[in-house]
């Protein structure tokens, strides 16, 4: 034992100051290995879409509602099912219509605990005690842990669990009790939750994803690219702020910084009324959702225009100064021709449906003019100064990442940049060339230094504009396109135009040898190992499958987000993996939470199988127990000091 090593092993002892205290926790540890592993949950592009994110984390992605049929079976009608699973979805809800309606509070008080205690049992039956334990909410821990655990030294268990069940519907905690347990079912449903990209933007709640992200349990995060745009506007970069404005404008979702971020957008507003007042702005149209205020329609299609030309000049100015970027093709407010309302791209004059922009100067159209110079100033302190959109950021910072590998299983967002011949893309950044994995790390920590560096430091000014380079880059990881074709969206007829030509990995992704290689250059094994990514919806409806390349590769972006539902045909996927394997279950669209409650409806889910395991997966095959085997490895050699008198024993 080297010196290092024992200073590890004496620190440890602190811990563990006997045999006796060490060799328990050796037992511990080597029982939870063999215990069945935890199930994940993974989701993707959910696109601001909280009512149905929510549901399908208190659903488990069905996963209760399979529970509940296991356990009663027949005994249960399909009606009394539907309202227990109800019921665990939203506690606090069905309670306050039960007490309204219910005439024998008592009974349905009983039948209902003893329903919710043998879910409990069911879900928690896989897990520790200690593991249980810790999931237990504080106030009724203790009568919990009584009521799931077999005692076999009470004699009359019925009477025992039945004088419990009657004395906290005694003492009126009963409706308390009832939802502490159907809070606990859904924790022990999903042990650990991946959301791979794109929580913002198009829908009207990410602030209220963010925040039950914030306090789940067990969660990763990989950076999908509209994660990245809103991670560059909190830092203060200005064409992110602009971007995250123009596509809240576009979505009908200004109220999603305003009231749920309290960002002031009073400035911009004030500007858009002034220097837009008499201007055309019809090309602006909002994508807005039944629940959008139309009086508010003329001034906020004047705000997305103002904002969009703001975005555009300020774009313009990032690729002026990064040459490294290579986006010169997308410079194109000094391409337009203002008497022949045309512009040129790539050779080619097309016929602009707006040239009216009271802003631009077409001797220096990327130049800010002094009146946006101050909203866009005035927006940065908003945005830096939004206390909740900087924690929301910063937990996007310390739970997340570029990518990630968890249980030899690698995930990204959208894909490793390739050529055709499927050799990784190498990017220039300040003069060093990076591909593969390199890019991937290279570009996490420019990120980090574009939200914590120091203030108006090289380093942080570099990291902002790689922010922007992950949102729109041609070879950036998470956009995966050769270009971001918002310009030719907004104002060219011809449809060739607002095509975006994906990467060449989408090409490929269903050669065994391409993801062999991806596989290979992440330090994973190309026989057990999936890669796991989103961001290009699924067109289930039309027969595309989100199992790639025999299952090697996932994509499942089912179009959570509305706005992709009809292209999808679907509204979403969950993978699951869990001790058996791992299955796909792909959902129905998703009413209200309010209907799910009223009519005790459920979201519709399908789900196929995409792998089995021929042996049930234990934790001590997965990165868990790879983590506890270095643990018991150094309680064995504390064992061994102790017992060659290296280090004494304390409080024998």
């Amino acid at each position: 034992m080297d010196e290092l090593e024992l200073k590890y092993i004496k620190s440890l002892a602190k811990q563990y100051p006997t045999i006796a205290a060490a060799s328990t926790e050796i037992v511990n540890l080597s029982s939870i290995m063999n215990l069945p592993k935890g199930t994940e949950h993974f989701l993707t592009d959910i696109h601001g879409e909280y009512e149905q994110f929510n549901h399908v984390l208190k659903n488990g992605s069905g996963s209760v509602r399979r529970k509940i049929d296991e356990e009663f079976g027949n005994t249960l009608s399909n009606k009394d099912k539907k309202s227990l699973a109800t019921l665990i979805y939203y506690p606090n809800e069905k309670l306050d219509i039960v007490m309204k309606e219910e005439e024998n509070l008592e009974d349905w008080y009983k039948i209902t605990l003893y329903r919710l205690v043998q879910i409990t049992k069911r879900v928690s039956s896989k897990y520790t005690r200690s593991k249980v334990r810790k999931a237990l909410p504080k106030d009724f821990a203790y009568v919990i842990e009584e009521l799931i655990t077999e005692k076999a030294e009470v004699q009359d268990k019925e009477a025992y669990y039945n004088e419990i069940v009657h004395t906290i519907i005694r003492i009126g905690r009963a409706p308390e009790f009832i939802v502490a347990l159907c809070e606990l079912v859904q924790r022990l449903v999903i042990d650990h939750l991946h959301i791979v990209g794109d929580i913002y933007d198009r829908g009207p709640g990410p602030h209220i994803i963010m925040r039950t992200l914030r306090y789940y349990h067990s969660v990763d995060v990989q950076w999908g690219n509209h994660d990245v745009v809103w991670m560059g506007a909190a830092s203060g970069q200005l064409a992110c702020i602009a971007t995250v404005i123009r596509m809240a404008a576009r979505y009908g979702n200004l109220d999603s910084l305003e009231e749920g971020y309290g960002i002031n957008l009073i400035p911009l507003a004030t500007f858009a009324m002034e220097k837009y007042k008499d201007v055309n702005c019809d090309v602006f149209n909002i994508k807005y959702n039944t629940n959008y205020n139309t009086k508010d329609l003329t001034l906020d299609m004047k705000m997305h225009k103002a904002i969009s030309i703001i975005q555009f000049k300020l774009e313009g100015q990032i690729i002026k100064r990064r040459p490294e970027f290579g986006m010169e093709d997308r410079l194109l407010l000094d391409k337009i021709d203002y008497e022949k309302k045309t512009v040129r791209i790539d050779g080619v004059d097309y016929p602009m449906k707006d040239t009216d922009f009271p802003t631009v100067d077409p001797n220096d159209p990327y130049r800010l003019s002094p009146e946006e110079e101050e909203v866009m100033e005035r927006l940065r302190q908003a945005f830096r100064r939004c206390d909740k959109l900087q924690k929301d950021i910063r937990f996007l910072f310390s739970k997340g990442s570029m990518y990630k590998i968890y249980n030899s299983n690698l995930l990204f967002h959208g894909c490793v940049p390739m050529d055709e011949d499927g050799n990784f893309l190498k990017v220039n950044l300040f003069g060093k060339e990076y591909a593969g994995k390199a890019l991937y790390d290279a570009l996490d920590n420019y990120a980090r230094k574009g939200f914590y560096g120091t203030r108006d430091s090289d380093e942080k000014r570099k990291g902002q504009d790689i922010i922007w380079y992950i949102w729109a880059g041609p070879k950036s990881p998470v956009f995966g396109k050769d270009k971001m074709a918002t310009f030719e969206r907004y104002f060219l007829d011809d449809k060739e135009t607002h095509k975006e030509k994906k990467n060449a990995y989408y090409r490929l992704y269903d050669r065994e040898d391409i993801l062999n290689k991806i596989l290979v250059e992440f330090g994973l094994s190309t026989e057990k190992s999936h890669i796991i990514n989103g961001h290009v919806p699924v067109e289930q409806k039309n027969g595309e499958s989100p199992v790639k390349c025999g299952g090697k590769l996932l994509v499942i972006d089912g179009g959570f987000s509305k706005a992709y539902q009809s292209k999808t045909g679907i509204a979403g996927y969950t993978l699951v993996a869990n001790s058996y394997g791992m299955r796909l279950v792909s959902h129905e669209p998703f009413e209200s939470a309010e209907a799910a409650i009223k009519n005790e409806s459920d979201i519709f889910s399908d789900s196929i199988i995409v792998e089995t395991t021929p042996v049930r997966q234990r934790v001590a095959d997965t990165d868990i127990g790879n983590e506890l085997r270095v643990q018991i490895h150094q309680l064995e050699e504390l064992l061994e000091a102790y017992r060659e008198g290296i280090i004494v024993e304390k409080d024998v």
